[in-house]
C-alpha cells in the first residue's frame, strides 16, 4: 500500500522530509505549491517534499491525523519535528524550516 511506501520512506530517511498533504481540487493547496517549492529551492534543496493527495491516500491521511488541508509534517529519521495547517507565508515557512536544517 501507498501508506506503507510513505511510513517506509520516511523512517529511513536521514534526510529532512516535508509531507505535503493536499488534494487537487483544493485552492489554498494550488497556491501553496508554489510557495513550498520556493521555500526549498531558497533553503538550498536540503529538504525532500512527498506530495501526497488525500483522496487516494485516505489510509496515510488518517494515520497522520491530518484532519484538514493543506496540512505539512516535516520528519527526520521517521520522528515529526514540525506540522502546520492552511495557507503558511513564505517568509514564516521559511522560518519554521530553517531552524531544523
Amino acid at each position: 500500500m501507498v501508506k506503507t511506501k510513505i511510513k517506509e520512506l520516511i523512517r529511513q530517511s536521514e534526510e529532512l522530509i516535508l509531507v505535503d498533504f493536499y488534494a487537487d481540487w483544493c485552492s489554498p493547496c494550488q497556491t501553496m505549491e508554489k510557495v513550498i517549492q520556493e521555500t526549498v529551492s531558497e533553503l538550498g534543496n536540503k529538504i525532500t517534499v512527498i506530495k501526497v493527495n488525500v483522496d487516494q491516500n485516505k489510509q496515510a491521511a488518517l494515520s497522520f491525523s491530518v484532519r484538514s488541508i493543506p496540512h505539512y509534517i516535516l520528519f527526520r529519521k521517521g520522528k515529526i519535528l514540525w506540522r502546520k495547517g492552511g495557507i503558511i507565508p513564505k517568509r514564516e515557512l521559511i522560518g519554521h524550516l530553517k531552524g531544523f536544517i
